[in-house]
């Protein structure tokens, strides 16, 4: 009696397990790079390690399932997706630890303008909503909530399109802020990624569940 649907059934639970450590990873940078938290900062670094190790561990689980069960149909395509997945999220945890350590190499509390006319919180607002779709979309199987994601990735795309010119513009009215702006264009470029990477998860699970191949059908349109 093959023991696969148990086996999947895990492998499901700690793709679900890892995406919400990366949610709350995401969160308490958040409030992190706004309130000067260093405290948060270093609970984010030991979390960063958490993050590694499910990596680790979804791998290793996908690489038996595919060697001692051999799936087909949708059980193949749902291990392929999982470890696609468990490469997005472990992505995701990466951008968020980089951004909190931004706020160590920080002297001084960043300027509440400067994050609002950069529009960080903003970002980290869709970043955070595109997540929590996605993980709803993977605990219910469920492909028209996993679409949802797109059209929130590209209102991340156009903000990152104006970054440059409204840092500019900070930067001539408030020039002792210079490197706190600069720094502000590596975690908007971050939370760019973040977005992709979501995307990215959205097209695995509708190709789990229908069989489709978004990315390649995009390359040739």
């Amino acid at each position: 009696m093959t023991h696969i649907p148990n086996e999947l059934n895990a492998l499901k639970l700690s793709l679900l397990e890892m995406g919400n450590l990366v949610i709350n990873q995401l969160v308490k940078t958040k409030s992190a790079l706004e309130s000067f938290d260093q405290e948060l900062v270093e609970e984010i670094s030991r979390n960063e390690r958490r993050v590694d190790a499910y990596e680790l561990k979804i791998n290793l689980d996908c690489e038996n399932i595919l060697a001692l069960m051999s799936p087909v149909a949708n059980d193949l395509r749902f291990v392929l997706s999982a470890l696609r997945t468990n490469y997005n999220l472990e992505r995701i945890g990466d951008y968020a630890y980089n951004i909190s350590i931004l706020v160590r190499e920080i002297e001084k509390p960043i300027d509440a303008e400067c994050l609002m006319e950069m529009r960080i919180p903003e970002m980290f607002n869709i970043s955070l909503k595109m997540l929590q779709i996605m993980y709803a979309a993977m605990e219910n199987d469920d492909a028209v909530q996993a679409r949802q994601v797109f059209k929130k990735d590209n209102k991340l795309d156009e903000i990152k399109m104006v970054s440059n010119r409204t840092a500019a513009d900070l930067i001539k009215r408030k020039p002792d802020e210079v490197l706190t702006i600069l720094s502000l264009l590596s975690v908007i470029r971050k939370l760019e990624r973040v977005g992709d990477q979501t995307k990215n998860m959205a097209e695995e699970l509708i190709f789990h569940l229908e069989a489709k191949v978004l990315r390649h059908a995009k390359r040739k349109t």
